[in-house]
């Protein structure tokens, strides 16, 4: 068995606010776009991308539903100082400002429109991928 790939979906009532946080604050490219879902990815690369799901869709079961609990989401960026400076200006929640943690990463996490904790990142350590 093999993996194709990993679809994170994000839940919500707010999706084109949603949409424009991740397409406006991180450059992500909208691929396909109704009323109830948004697939969004990351420039020239359409296997890193994220689903939106419209939160009173039926396909989204009732367990789903609810607000996100347990999760970060990462996004390895170039710059995160840059993101972190857009960030300020669009008004997005910044939890922690960027700094350099002990596991070679320059991070810095913000709150998306529906509480969802993102990781922004650089790799500043030869040894981690990028």
């Amino acid at each position: 068995m093999s993996v194709d790939r990993v679809l994170p979906n994000i839940v919500t009532d707010r999706v084109s606010e949603t949409r424009d946080f991740y397409v406006d604050l991180l450059g992500f490219t909208v691929n396909f776009a109704a009323d109830w879902y948004v697939q969004i990815s990351a420039p020239g690369d359409v296997r890193r991308e994220i689903g939106i799901w419209r939160r009173d869709h039926e396909l989204i079961p009732d367990e789903a539903g609810g607000p996100p609990g347990g999760v970060i989401l990462t996004v390895v960026v170039d710059d995160v100082d840059a993101v972190h400076e857009r960030a300020v200006g669009m008004g997005v929640p910044v939890l922690a400002p960027p700094r350099d943690l002990f596991y070679g990463q320059r991070s810095c996490l913000v709150r998306d429109p529906n509480g969802l904790v993102v990781d922004v990142s650089t790799p500043v350590g030869d040894d981690l991928p990028k």
